[in-house]
C-alpha cells in the first residue's frame, strides 16, 4: 500500500490490484491537483473542498454516500457521520473504510462531529486513520485526539489542516500534536506499509508532505 497526500483530504491510496482518490478540492482554495487517475473516487461531503471530480481523469467509480461496496477485491464501506451544524440542521458526511487483503484503511473525509456508539463500532480497526485536525467546520485537535482514543488505529495520519497558499481558515498541525503529546515527526513524501509491517506499538502519528502540481 502507498498513500500519498494533495492536501486537504485528497489522498491517493495506491496497491498493485486498486487506485483509490478521496476528496478531490476545487483550485479556488489556492491549490491545483495534479491530474490524478484511479479506479475509484470517494465524495465525503458534497462541497468544494471534498467533491471537486473535475479535477481528476474520469474514474470508473464515484462513491459519494453511505452504504457498502466491493471493486477488485477491496471492500468499502460508507459510514454516515456529520460535517457541522447543530441537532437537526447538520450536513452530512460520509466516512470511508477500506478493507483491502492486507491492510484497512479509515478516511473520515469532512467530519466535525464526534461519531455516535454505532459509528465508532463501525469505524474502529483500521489500521490507518486519515483524519481532519485543523479545526474550522471539521474537527479540531482536541476533537481529533478523542476519536484516536476511541478508535485505537496502529497509524494515524492527520489531514485538512493550515498549508501555505491554501485559503481556507484552519490551525497549523502542531496544534494536534501537542494534544496528542507527540514530537513533530520528520514528514515523508509517501507511507508504504502493511498491517504485516506495523507491529503492536502504540498509536504512530506520521506526517506526509502535500505533493503539488
Amino acid at each position: 500500500m502507498e498513500i500519498s497526500w494533495y492536501g486537504l483530504a485528497c489522498f491517493r491510496l495506491r496497491t498493485r490490484g486498486l487506485t483509490i482518490i478521496t476528496d478531490p478540492f476545487d483550485p479556488k482554495f489556492g491549490w491545483e491537483l495534479p491530474k490524478l487517475r484511479g479506479e475509484v473516487a470517494t465524495i465525503s461531503h458534497d462541497a468544494p473542498g471534498h467533491n471537486c471530480l473535475a479535477a481528476l481523469r474520469k474514474p470508473d467509480h464515484v462513491f459519494a454516500g453511505p452504504g457498502e461496496y466491493e471493486v477488485n477485491g477491496v471492500f468499502i464501506t460508507g459510514v454516515p457521520t456529520y460535517h457541522k451544524g447543530e441537532v437537526g440542521q447538520r450536513e452530512r458526511n460520509t466516512a470511508f473504510v477500506f478493507e483491502y487483503p492486507d491492510i484497512t484503511i479509515c478516511h473520515l473525509g469532512d467530519m466535525g462531529v464526534l461519531p455516535a456508539r454505532e459509528q465508532v463500532e463501525l469505524l474502529s480497526g483500521a489500521d490507518v486513520l486519515l483524519l481532519p485536525v485543523g479545526g474550522g467546520a471539521a474537527l479540531d485537535a482536541a476533537k481529533a485526539v478523542e476519536i484516536v482514543t476511541e478508535l485505537e488505529p496502529s497509524i494515524v495520519v492527520p489531514m485538512h489542516y493550515a498549508l501555505p497558499g491554501l485559503h481556507l481558515d484552519l490551525d497549523p498541525v502542531e496544534k494536534f500534536l501537542k494534544e496528542m503529546g507527540v514530537p513533530r515527526p520528520e514528514p515523508i513524501p509517501v507511507l508504504k506499509t502493511l498491517r504485516s509491517e506495523l507491529g503492536s506499538e502504540e498509536t504512530r502519528v506520521i506526517l506526509l508532505e502535500p505533493q503539488r502540481a
